[in-house]
């Protein structure tokens, strides 16, 4: 099980990387850029993450994962925020989540753990987050490519020009 442990963080390392290389792209007054009403900026959904993020893994295997204290419906707001502050939130969030990872053990993987009164396994839970965090990551690139066009510098492998 630790070879879980180790790809797992490996691949929620690939889409940290992923999101950065995008956000990295764009501009403070570009983060906050949203298609239509409807739609969520770079800046909303960093925010979500990273709430996400600390709610569910503070006190990751002994308290449900959706905290009381935690307002999600203001993590959709579209809001100004600096970039430094939105970004200190942003790796916030990641530590709280690699901290809760690091300090498991292989036994703690079957362990039942609560995400809004609903059971989960401790892997049940650590894939339900990667599945979000690739979800929402998979947005922030492609809002970047929207905002950036022909500007947008790839992040993965590059098409072969003819």
């Amino acid at each position: 099980m630790e070879n879980y442990l180790s790809s797992l963080k490996k691949q929620l390392n690939h889409y940290k990387k992923l999101a950065e290389g995008a956000i990295e792209q764009v501009n403070d007054e570009e983060m906050l850029w949203k298609f239509n009403d409807e739609s969520n900026s770079i800046a909303v959904i960093i925010t979500h993450i990273a709430g996400n993020m600390i709610s569910r893994f503070t006190d990751f295997l002994t308290s449900d994962g959706e905290k009381t204290w935690r307002n999600r419906d203001a993590e959709f707001d579209n809001k100004e925020i600096s970039r430094e502050r939105l970004l200190l939130r942003w790796q916030e969030g990641w530590d709280c989540l690699y901290r809760a990872i690091d300090t498991l053990q292989p036994e703690d993987l079957k362990r039942i753990v609560t995400i809004r009164s609903e059971d989960h396994t401790v892997v049940e839970a650590l894939q339900r987050q990667l599945s979000h965090i690739a979800y929402h990551v998979g947005q922030i690139v492609f809002i970047a490519k929207m905002i950036r066009d022909d500007k947008w510098e790839t992040l993965s492998i590059p098409r072969k020009s003819n």
